[in-house]
């Protein structure tokens, strides 16, 4: 049986200049220009487009409203709505961006990112260690790992699309300084093996993978269905944890991207423990930047024995 690596192929393939990608290749040039336009210019196109967005994407601004009023409690219907707006108009600025990091130099990258907190990798690695990054889903999370890749070896683990030139584009992208980009078939293994290999990745805690192997854990206002995987996963890999924030400074046009401390193995230890750490450090980096989440994911679909469905 053939052990053949289960990451993306990034080789460009004459099958992608088969007409029926043409208006994907219509799209993706739109993106390219977009992300060769300065900053300064292309911010408030993306704030008169959102304004679309806002009138045509009825069913993800819903599940937006379910999430945000579960999460947030206290917070009045117009207050709900404002960050609904924001949150658009932060996924269009940051949408349109998105192919600077492919089309543009590193020099580039490292102006639009600026990096704090990045003393917590040198210590891991000054200890031996890789890291296992602790991001949830945010708009700007392609800014973050490419910027970390910059400086450290990294691979990542990605959803295939239907699509095959968009896959080809997004995961050219993703990999666009140096770090394969494995399916998500490849497994948890796949993942270990690059550990060991002395790679580091993003961990997505936040995803609802259902009720089996998941641990309710206290989530903003409300719990959340956790899988608790990454202590092991550290302990086996001999890693190190740390929680990753990062938002899209408007007034600035920069990405601020923050590394924080390392969750230490005694806070995961246990599964009901490692799930309320992992819940901790996705509500720290979502408090830091509420407008910049995907509010659209169904994080929520999985309820307690007895709770209506929240979708």
């Amino acid at each position: 049986m053939s052990r053949k690596p289960k990451y993306f192929d990034r080789r460009f393939k004459l099958e992608l200049l088969h007409p029926k990608y043409w208006l994907t290749w219509v799209g993706i040039a739109v993106l390219v220009t977009f992300g060769l336009m300065p900053a300064w210019l292309r911010d408030p196109i993306a704030r008169q487009l959102a304004k679309v967005v806002t009138k045509i994407a009825k069913k993800p601004l819903n599940v937006a409203r379910i999430n945000l009023k579960a999460c947030f409690p206290d917070k009045s219907p117009a207050e709900v709505e404002c960050l609904i707006n924001e949150n658009i108009e932060n996924f269009v600025m940051i949408l349109l961006a998105q192919s600077e990091l492919m089309v543009r130099s590193k020099a580039h990258l490292r102006r639009r990112v600026n990096l704090s907190g990045f003393e917590h990798v040198e210590q891991a690695r000054a200890a031996g260690q890789p890291v296992i990054f602790i991001m949830p889903h945010v708009w700007g999370i392609e800014y973050a790992g490419l910027r970390l890749n910059i400086d450290l070896p990294m691979v990542s683990m990605a959803k295939a699309h239907r699509n095959g030139l968009f896959n080809w584009f997004s995961n050219r992208l993703r990999s666009s300084a140096g770090g394969n980009i494995y399916m998500r078939e490849a497994g948890i293994r796949a993942l270990l093996s690059e550990l060991k290999n002395d790679k580091s990745f993003f961990y997505l805690p936040d995803e609802d993978l259902g009720p089996e192997k998941s641990v309710f854990a206290p989530f903003l206002g409300t719990v959340k269905a956790t899988l608790p995987v990454v202590g092991r996963l550290a302990q086996a890999g001999n890693a190190q944890v740390l929680p990753v924030k990062i938002g899209y400074d408007q007034k600035a046009r920069r990405y601020e991207l923050t590394v924080m401390p390392a969750i230490a193995p005694e806070e995961m230890k246990g599964k009901e423990n490692e799930a309320l750490a992992l819940n901790k450090a996705v509500e720290q980096v979502i408090l830091a930047y509420p407008e910049q989440y995907m509010w659209f994911l169904k994080v929520l679909k999985t309820r307690p024995e007895g709770e209506a469905p929240f979708y």
